[in-house]
């Protein structure tokens, strides 16, 4: 029986090493005398011969004070815990959507085991640079002396190098150091035909490629679509009024992933007509000369008239050959116009085309919607006392109902995640794209606790507003007859759920921390530790019955009782679950603890059994 640990994020890329370059992987010693897996790295240098790059001095790549630290904390362990909060969910038990409160960059990690490679949809709207500090005030963003001196402007007492230092670029590279650890961890959660949207604006679009790049691949960029985001001109505007927003697009891998087709709108189906009762339907005329050269395009044409068309016009060419022209007018698909003398025009039907379109990288606010859009939106489903604590970056439900009618098929049950989440929309959007194409779709949208700028009464935080919204959207479609999955369960990062174990505590004294639950920890928060160490959904169905919680169909069986007897331990084992977790300090002793998993050797022998 072991001790139930949270997972190294670094193990996931040793284990993709190992199966490249096996023999650049090794086994040593780790500080408790444990076998660990680690790269040789004089192995791998000597398998990739001249490829690698190290201590080039010059190379192609996008640097800035803090990448290094940047990236080492995407492979940093989480610290902390996800609790859940059963009274601010809807549906707890049975729905696997999630609403998640808590800095993004611990709460990814912690999702890492569960959600590594199952994340089909990202739609991220993260915060521009507007030349300030972050909220997002991760370790490793810099003070104003310490990207100076990083970047070469000043030296460590703090004299200039340079004249004119550029103040401005501390700001960048914080932005991007916020930006490249929660961009690394999202690539692990995505699907192999996964995709990833980004809005963002001017100032650090062409950053946020670079590091797209660097993280996805370059490969693997797909658009970088232009959304009109208002309807009208800003006359205050110093130089341009700045009208479009950016969206990018990468795919986890681009060959695995293309966008669907949208529906064809109104406008374009009504260009199809019939005006000789052709039993065939509705078709319209194509042009049949293209400047294209086609040696075999070029041929007299008698109208049935009588009139000669001696060949196509000057410096063009037929479209088609003689003979497929003969077929073509055969079969009645040769247009002449309504007196038979016209030019000849293919007739392209309706019924044979596409039933979609393909998507464009311009995209106007009367088909996606438009800031004032989005505002309206959000007041309809949170009462706000002050206005000035409706956002100002909120983008309307009808843009992201886009990236999700492109991103998958609305019935293969793909997970929707975004990490930036503010006022809920994108879990908005799933709902009521759902609705609109019996779609079957969840969301996890995660949130930090930002508070508002005027205090409200029951809206402390950005959190809020979005859990707020989501509720009274629900309750929309549920008081309308819509099904599904309408629920959405609470989560909240917090400190870890066991004490720490000091590194100089006497030998005497470790039998006083047999338990290290923290008092103020229920089942179900230990409950839900389990489920992400074990790289289980925290979104599985739950039941609790008997002193039991049991996740999914019997895929972990949970007992934190604080006297675990032997008739409870048969009673799980005969269930033949897939894990079992107990409470460590429930064992009264080592030989209770060993006689349990005698029983589990005995009767379930497949059964990974834990503790806490």
């Amino acid at each position: 029986m072991e001790k139930l640990t949270s997972p190294d994020p670094a193990t996931h890329d040793v284990d993709r090493l190992a199966e490249l370059f096996p023999a650049a992987v090794t086994e040593v010693a780790d500080a408790s005398g444990r076998p660990a897996r680690v790269v040789d790295f004089d192995l791998l240098r000597r398998h990739l011969g001249d490829r690698v790059a190290e201590g080039a001095p010059e190379r192609y790549q996008l640097d800035w004070p803090g990448k290094r630290r940047a990236q080492r904390a995407a492979r940093e362990p989480a610290a902390g815990a996800l609790r859940p909060m059963r009274e601010q969910s809807e549906d707890f038990d049975g729905t696997r959507n999630l609403l998640i409160e808590g800095d993004n960059l611990d709460v990814l990690k912690l999702l890492q085991e569960s959600f590594l490679g199952r994340i089909k949809v990202i739609y991220i709207d993260p915060p521009y640079n507007t030349g300030n500090d972050f909220l997002y005030d991760d370790d490793f963003s810099q003070s104003k002396a310490r990207y100076l001196t990083g970047s070469g402007q000043v030296d460590a007492s703090g004299m200039p190098l340079v004249a004119n230092p550029e103040w401005a670029g501390r700001f960048h590279s914080n932005w991007l150091s916020m930006m490249y650890p929660r961009l690394a961890l999202a690539r692990n959660l995505m699907t192999d035909d996964g995709v990833i949207f980004i809005s963002i604006d001017d100032h650090e679009v062409d950053n946020l490629r670079k590091i797209c790049t660097e993280i996805f691949g370059e490969r693997n960029f797909v658009a970088q679509i232009i959304w009109q985001k208002v309807y009208a001109p800003k006359n205050t505007a110093r130089w341009f009024s700045e009208d479009h927003d950016y969206i990018l697009v990468f795919a986890r891998n681009r060959d695995r992933w293309q966008p669907r087709p949208l529906a064809r709108t109104a406008e374009m189906e009504a260009r199809y007509r019939n005006p000789d009762a052709d039993p065939r339907g509705p078709w319209k005329p194509e042009n049949m000369s293209a400047r294209n050269r086609y040696d075999a395009g070029v041929y007299p044409i008698t109208t049935p008239s009588g009139r000669l068309i001696e060949g196509p016009p000057r410096g063009s060419y037929w479209r088609i050959s003689r003979q497929r022209f003969d077929e073509l007018n055969a079969d009645n698909r040769i247009w002449w116009g309504s007196g038979g003398d016209n030019a000849p025009a293919v007739k392209r039907f309706l019924s044979e085309v596409s039933a979609g379109r393909t998507p464009q990288t311009l995209w106007f606010y009367g088909e996606v919607g438009h800031t004032q859009d989005a505002k309206r939106s959000l007041l309809r489903y949170v009462p706000f006392e002050h206005t000035a604590n409706v956002l100002n970056s909120v983008k309307p439900v009808e843009l992201l109902q886009r990236v999700l009618q492109l991103a998958g098929r609305p019935d293969d049950g793909d997970i929707v995640l975004d990490f930036f989440g503010g006022s809920a929309t994108t879990a908005h959007a799933v709902l009521a794209q759902n609705r609109a194409d019996g779609g079957n779709r969840r969301f996890i949208s995660v949130q930090i606790p930002e508070p508002l700028p005027i205090a409200e009464k029951g809206l402390a935080s950005i959190f809020e507003i979005g859990l707020t919204r989501v509720r009274n959207v629900a309750a929309e479609l549920r008081a309308s007859g819509v099904s599904g999955d309408l629920g959405f369960r609470v989560l909240r990062l917090d400190s870890p759920n066991l004490a720490d174990v000091p590194g100089d505590l006497p030998q005497s004294e470790l039998g006083s921390l047999v338990d290290r639950v923290k008092p103020d920890r229920t089942g179900e928060d230990l409950l839900f530790q389990a489920l992400l160490d074990s790289g289980l959904d925290p979104g599985l169905p739950i039941t609790v019955a008997d002193g039991l919680y049991v996740a999914g169909a019997d895929d972990l069986v949970a007992c934190f009782a604080e006297t675990i007897t032997e008739d409870v331990i048969r009673s799980i084992a005969a269930r033949r679950p897939s894990r079992v977790v107990f409470r460590d300090s429930g064992f009264t002793d080592d030989a209770a603890r060993i006689n349990a998993d005698r029983i589990f050797a005995a009767l379930s022998p497949s059964t990974d059994v834990k503790v806490l």
